[in-house]
Formats: structure tokens, C-alpha cells, sequence
């Protein structure tokens, strides 16, 4: 058996005391990463620049996909969960149910990194079951401000689902590239 020498075995010890000092001192947002921020920030709308794409439905009862991809122009922050996105026709938003098969992840956004979110949606008909949107209003996970912008893709479908129609839509997981 080979023998550890004490100076190594003394100076790891007091190593893990130092690592283990106790100091609860870091808020509940994050810790302080050494620049005086806050490590694990939330995303604000401000700071992320907003481009929208779409590959709109044809017709009635075709899918379409409407990706709003997001430029971070501030610091490094955090993405922890799903878009909250409402379609806005006249005095009526209708919330975007979160697609079932995502799984939200927490994303962090370096400064110039981008992401993304698309809402898949069927187009409807004009009329009783369908809503007419004219705007899509979404927010941030823990922010309390939305972004709006406006919708030319056609009436969105209703469904019987729940309590009341709710829009033939949904909204995927932030994404990064490469995912």
C-alpha cells in the first residue's frame, strides 16, 4: 500500500472547509457569478429582438407553423420554461395550449445568442368556429411584459376541447440551434 503524504491530505481538508464555509449570502435568483450580477438572470422582452416567420396554412383544415425567433441583445440570461402565448381577435385572447410532446428545458442565452418558439396552428373558415386573429401577444417564463405582433395567416380553427373552443394551436419548448 502506497502512503499518501500528509501535506496533500492536510491541504485537501482545508480545501473542503473552505468550500463548506456556510455563507448563505447568494439570493434567491442566483448566485452572484463574480461580475456583480446575478448568475441564472431571467430573459426581459427588451433585450430580445424579435423576428417572425411563417409557413402559413393554404386553406381551412391545413396546419401551419408561425416561429418567432429571438436575437439576445443584453447580458447572458436564462429561458426556464415555455412561451406564454395569446391569439388576440377583437376583445377575445384566446391562450395557446403548450404542445404535449415538448418538454421545456432551462436555455441560457449568451449575449447575440439566439432562440426560438413556433406555434403550429390549423387554419379555420371564416365564421362561428374559428377565431379571426389579428395579433399574437406572448411573454417570457417570469416576466410579467408581453410582445406583440401581428397575425396575416388566416382565422385560426376552434376546438370543443374543455370548457368553451379553444384555439387549434400550439406552442413548442423554447428551442436552440443544434437542438
Amino acid at each position: 500500500m502506497r502512503a499518501v503524504p500528509i501535506t496533500v491530505t492536510a491541504l485537501a481538508a482545508a480545501l473542503l472547509l473552505t468550500a463548506c464555509s456556510g455563507d448563505d449570502s447568494g439570493d434567491a435568483q442566483g448566485s452572484d457569478d463574480g461580475t456583480g450580477k446575478a448568475a441564472d438572470t431571467a430573459c426581459a422582452a427588451a433585450d430580445l429582438s424579435p423576428e417572425v416567420t411563417a409557413n402559413a396554412a393554404p386553406a381551412a383544415g391545413d396546419s401551419g407553423n408561425v416561429t418567432v425567433t429571438l436575437t439576445n441583445k443584453g447580458a447572458e440570461c436564462v429561458l426556464d420554461g415555455f412561451p406564454a402565448v395569446g391569439l388576440v381577435a377583437g376583445s377575445r385572447t384566446a391562450a395557446v395550449a403548450n404542445d404535449p410532446a415538448a418538454e421545456a428545458r432551462k436555455i441560457t442565452l449568451a449575449e447575440q445568442g439566439t432562440t426560438s418558439f413556433t406555434i403550429t396552428y390549423v387554419r379555420g373558415e371564416s365564421g362561428a368556429k374559428s377565431l379571426a386573429v389579428k395579433t399574437v401577444r406572448y411573454g417570457l417564463p417570469g416576466a410579467e411584459e408581453t410582445t406583440d405582433f401581428a397575425w396575416s395567416y388566416g382565422d385560426v380553427a376552434l376546438t370543443d376541447e374543455g370548457e368553451g373552443d379553444a384555439p387549434d394551436a400550439s406552442v413548442s419548448a423554447f428551442q436552440q440551434a443544434g437542438d
